[in-house]
């Protein structure tokens, strides 16, 4: 049985059916297209599927999308759009901190939160708040380089 669901996603008013078990991640990414987050380990491990609800940072993964019914969704789409990572995004990308690209939407959200919450994060800081992001490629050495650089404010 169908559940109808309505909520903000990235600034727009969404309204759909739902069936009760569809996770918030699949549900964006299936039925309104928004393939930037990833679906990874689906177990709220790697935090490919990183998004934000109601300005907190969750796993889509393990949230219904019942869950975010009235709720408003951010997601890497979102904040590219709006600017608000630009300078995350080109940072990354002057420290080739994205390598094969899959963790870089939730690494980006995950980045932005840090940003929010702390007006000057130490390198252990950055490291700390991006550990539940998994990333094979890079060996977050470019990662907190890039995060450093848009919190310090460099170049």
């Amino acid at each position: 049985m169908e559940h109808s669901i309505t909520l903000v996603v990235n600034g727009t008013k969404v309204s759909r059916q739902v069936e009760p078990r569809e996770h918030l991640i699949d549900f964006l990414r299936e039925k309104i297209g928004l393939t930037g987050s990833h679906a990874g380990c689906e177990h709220g491990v790697c935090g490919a599927c990183t998004l934000r609800v109601d300005g907190q940072i969750v796993r889509g993964c393990l949230m219904l999308a019942v869950q975010a019914n009235g709720c408003r969704v951010d997601t890497v789409e979102g904040l590219s759009d709006s600017k608000e990572i630009a300078k995350l995004q080109k940072a990354f990308h002057e420290h080739n901190a994205l390598q094969c690209g899959f963790c870089t939407p939730g690494m980006l959200l995950a980045a932005q939160d840090l940003i929010l919450q702390s007006e000057k994060p130490t390198r252990e800081e950055i490291r700390n708040h991006i550990s539940g992001n998994y990333c094979r490629c890079t060996g977050y050495q470019a990662i907190v380089d890039a995060i450093e650089e848009v919190v310090n404010g460099s170049r």
